[in-house]
């Protein structure tokens, strides 16, 4: 053990080993795990904790009102797809989306990407047949490959250094697209090019020219524009994998306390929120911001027993609940949940996930979503909170910045049919470049509004 491992543990970090780990794969060579994981344990860290502090403080007001968080990108990030191209296509569409929801809303947008780490992935068994054959289910690029062969299949420790690379160079990317000017507010018009006409496109076109000539009047007036060169982006994944997480754990050399160097913004799944489980003893452990998804089996009790285990202190910001209920659930179950944890008096900021708890097979046999349903979830979780008087902290949805058919619906009108044309998921079904604007759109109404209007009465124009 070295010395960080060794003080690590001193801070009790290590307490999750003593319980029951949901989730994990069954690794074939234990001493192949152990090299990956001590190699891990010494390569610089992929973010900072005074990084996860900013991030930590911007949520903080986000629970309060004084912000809106956007969060999305890959259900699952495929390491071939690590691409400058992707990369530079994801972080297009998601300050697009920042871009309307702030101009939109006069509401500052706190940019989070599923990105730079969203490799493992729940999988609902531990096996998959076909054909008569049975292998190791596909667990995101960091543990095997989605081929189905026995080779491809078996989970490999080595993947764990490939998901720390692909990481470290996606968020070199990140940071030089928002810092190096491509980012730039005066460039929202160039945001859109190469992206085919349609009412959301159009939508967006007024939008940049507004703030164009918002922008020119300022200059006139003698405004300083520095502070629109760049943004603040922060990384975002489903702590998963323990291995992987606790080999990039850090000691912060100004507070002296643990931060999980992974990502600037962590959370817990659906399936591993359990309070006597490791993933939240071990996330209880480190200070990064923290998300636990919240599905419609979810009661009162549970979140503020989840609240009092991983943020006794009740720190805002520090706290984040995802709910991911379904269409059909949300004005039932949504309620209940919120209104318990504002009687208990706990900090929180809430996000809606309005993808997961709506998906089903087409009859073509593709696993999607309707956009139509996703958005009445979207609508759902802001009449709770009007009703409540409490507060819609933000939007966690999976997209990407490329062209795909995955998600049927929207101003495309894409149909069963239509998505056999790019449908591209390894895993789930996202929202492309076009849905995810008319998705800003219509959130923008929500926020701009407060009184939610009717799905129906949100319409784009031509």
């Amino acid at each position: 053990m070295n010395t960080t491992d060794e003080a690590l543990a001193q801070l009790g970090v290590d307490s999750y080993r003593s319980c029951e780990a949901l989730q994990q794969p069954v690794w074939p060579d234990a001493d192949a795990l152990k090299r990956a994981t001590d190699r891990l344990k010494q390569v610089p860290p992929l973010v900072f904790a005074g990084e996860a502090d900013v991030l930590r403080g911007h949520l903080a007001a986000a629970g309060r009102g004084e912000a809106f968080v956007l969060q999305g990108g890959d259900c699952a990030e495929i390491f071939s797809e690590a691409t400058a191209d992707r990369i530079r296509n994801k972080i297009k569409t998601i300050l697009q989306m920042a871009v309307v929801l702030t101009y939109g809303a006069s509401t500052p947008v706190v940019k989070i990407g599923r990105m730079a780490g969203q490799y493992a992935k729940p999988r609902s068994s531990h096996d998959e047949t076909r054909d008569g054959v049975t292998l190791p289910a596909y667990r995101g690029d960091i543990v095997n490959s989605f081929a189905f062969t026995e080779e491809a299949r078996v989970p490999n420790p080595d993947r764990l250094l490939d998901a720390y690379h692909v990481s470290a160079s996606t968020l070199n990317l990140i940071r030089a697209f928002t810092t190096g000017g491509f980012a730039d507010l005066r460039r929202v018009h160039q945001w859109n090019r190469g992206f085919s006409a349609n009412p959301a496109y159009a939508a967006y076109d007024k939008v940049a020219a507004e703030i164009d000539r918002a922008v020119r009047f300022m200059e006139a007036a003698g405004g300083d524009f520095e502070a629109l060169k760049t943004v603040e982006f922060f990384s975002s994944h489903e702590a998963l994998l323990l291995d992987y997480e606790r080999a990039l754990t850090r000691i912060d050399s100004r507070s002296g306390l643990p931060y999980d160097c992974s990502g600037h913004f962590l959370w817990i799944g659906e399936r591993t929120r359990q309070l006597d489980g490791a993933h939240v003893e071990f996330l209880s452990k480190i200070h990064n911001p923290l998300g636990v998804k919240l599905g419609p089996t979810s009661t009162a009790a549970d979140a503020m027993a989840l609240a009092e285990r991983l943020n006794p202190g009740n720190v805002e910001g520090r706290l984040t609940f995802v709910a991911r209920m379904g269409a059909d659930k949300v004005r039932d179950v949504l309620p209940g949940l919120v209104e318990g944890v504002r009687d208990a008096g706990i900090n929180v900021t809430w996000l809606t996930d309005p993808m997961h708890g709506n998906t089903f097979t087409s009859e073509s046999g593709y696993k999607t979503r309707r956009f139509e349903t996703i958005l009445d979830e979207v609508k759902g979780f802001f009449e709770v909170h009007r009703d409540l008087g409490t507060v819609p902290g933000g939007l966690h949805v999976e997209l990407t910045g490329d062209d795909v058919t995955e998600v049927l619906g929207g101003t495309a009108e894409i149909d069963d049919e239509g998505l056999a044309m790019r449908y591209e998921t390894k895993v789930d079904p996202r929202l492309n470049h076009e849905q995810s604007l008319e998705m800003a759109f219509l959130v923008s109404e929500l926020l701009s509004h407060r009184e939610v209007p009717p799905l129906e009465t949100l319409r784009f124009e031509d």
